[in-house]
């Protein structure tokens, strides 16, 4: 057993297929990710993450992921980190940023976390949407999220990725109150237990 799969539950692959070809507004590409992130949870079938590749240019979708922790027993497999590498996986390249590609657009449905945040940076990424970056996220649903750089933003700007943050924030928290609601499991590192 010296390998992993990830991979996106079947309901996640069928609603990729069904995506429209273009979503042309950032509201738009949002929308989807925060609809796929309420399935996510409603289905069991991870956490109520979900984040997209989109051209930035055109809107053309490259792949909607969610959060695959708890069914892949893999601690990394939140939905950037997912996204990201289909993304890569799809388009045949570690560098999403690589000369003579599209500018590609990465929509998350909440400031991503301490790893994620990173993975954001090494994906060659050129613009970040974002429903929110304040507490709301880990205050509703009880994820910790790690430590983010207390300029993240400006980390960002350095690396010449464009940031569009508070996208149908409501929304998002919509889905964050209904999944604290449902009582599902919050899979903090042991348990949240910090000693």
């Amino acid at each position: 057993m010296m390998e992993f799969t990830l991979a996106l539950p079947d309901w996640a692959v069928e609603e990729n297929r069904r995506l429209p070809a273009v979503l042309t507004t950032i509201e738009e590409r949002m929308a989807a990710v925060i609809r796929f992130s309420r399935l996510n949870f409603e289905n069991g079938t991870g956490g109520p993450f979900a984040a997209g590749v989109f051209e930035r240019d055109t809107g053309k979708p490259i792949v909607i992921g969610v959060n695959r922790v708890v069914p892949s027993n893999c601690s990394s497999a939140h939905a950037e980190i997912m996204t990201l590498s289909l993304a890569q996986k799809i388009l045949g390249t570690w560098d999403l940023g690589a000369p003579g590609l599209p500018a590609y657009q990465f929509v998350v449905n909440w400031l991503p976390c301490a790893m994620c945040f990173g993975a954001t940076f090494w994906s060659g990424i050129r613009s970040l949407v974002i429903a929110g970056s304040g507490r709301e996220l880990e205050q509703i649903t009880g994820f910790d999220e790690g430590p983010i750089h207390p300029q993240w933003a400006d980390e960002l700007a350095k690396r010449g990725i464009e940031l569009i943050n508070n996208v149908l924030t409501d929304e998002a928290v919509a889905v964050y109150k209904a999944f604290a609601a449902s009582g599902a499991l919050v899979y903090n590192a042991r348990q949240g237990d910090r000693s």
